[in-house]
């Protein structure tokens, strides 16, 4: 049988965001799932093609703007023709930003809608560094997202 096969794009200024795509590459490997994790200036949307399962991490910039190097990416990814493909988003952020804590990865969250994919896991929302909470509620991302996988896999 084929390992199902999860992407991960991913922008980090501070290497937060960077820590957080390690984390679910290696909690999707740990759930049996084949992983390939890009910096999104490495990789245009394309790179989704042959994924089973689309995962987005990044960090929101200033005034909830997306980071620069994510611009491109997310223009085309709103042009994408995803239909039905599973995403998941994961967010970096400060709070004091109020509310435009996290405020990409909801954008992307749109995106990967208008592109017609199916969301399969809550979005998670994570403040500076991820901590053991953090990293809990990482789990439950992965474990949405790899029983998603398994049942179409299956």
């Amino acid at each position: 049988m084929k390992m199902a096969l999860v992407k991960i794009v991913y922008a980090s200024m501070t290497g937060k965001t960077e820590e957080i795509s390690e984390i679910l590459e290696e909690q999707f490997q740990e759930a049996g799932v084949e992983v390939e994790r890009e910096e999104c200036s490495e990789v245009d949307v394309d790179f989704f093609d042959d994924a089973d399962a689309c995962i987005i991490a990044t960090y929101t910039y200033g005034d909830g703007e997306l980071p620069f190097e994510f611009e491109d990416f997310f223009d085309e990814l709103t042009e994408k023709d995803l239909a039905g493909k599973p995403f998941g988003v994961v967010g970096s952020g400060d709070r004091e930003y109020g509310e435009f804590f996290c405020k990409s990865a909801h954008d992307f969250v749109g995106a990967f809608e208008k592109a017609g994919a199916k969301k399969v896991a809550e979005t998670v929302e994570i403040e500076n560094n991820a901590e053991e909470e953090d990293i809990e509620m990482l789990k439950t991302f992965v474990k949405s997202v790899a029983t998603t996988l398994s049942d179409s896999v299956a």
